[in-house]
């Protein structure tokens, strides 16, 4: 079965930096999108960054714009969210998604999640 597995959340100062992984199994990594969302206590979840599967293409929300990079390897079917500059704000729980449009159909896969924390 499928499996999205996130890693690398945590507690962090303002300013500072932490890298996201999400390791997928059970797919053909390459025939997927992959995006990031979070969610906040309270607020609705959140598309934060996305690439296409072919990793030609990436899209981000304009909150994070210029401090988030994401990236995927195919070799290790692994996907990566670099954050720098974080802010307070940006504490919540990321989650891994997996997204592929095959045969008029959405397919949606998600991960646990991991839970960032910026906090001084």
């Amino acid at each position: 079965q499928v499996q999205l597995v996130e890693s690398g959340g945590g507690l962090v100062q303002p300013g500072r930096s932490l890298i996201l992984s999400c390791a997928a199994s059970g797919l053909i990594f390459s025939n997927y999108a992959m995006r990031w969302y979070r969610q906040a206590p309270g607020k609705e979840r959140e598309l934060v960054a996305s690439i296409t599967a072919t990793g030609g293409g990436t899209d981000y929300a304009d909150s994070v714009k210029g401090r988030f990079t994401i990236s995927r390897d195919k070799a290790k079917a692994t996907v990566y969210l670099q954050m720098n500059n974080l802010k307070p704000e940006d504490t919540a729980v990321y989650l891994c998604n997996a997204y592929r449009r095959y045969m008029l159909k959405d397919l949606n896969y998600w991960g646990q999640g991991t839970q960032v924390t910026v906090s001084s």
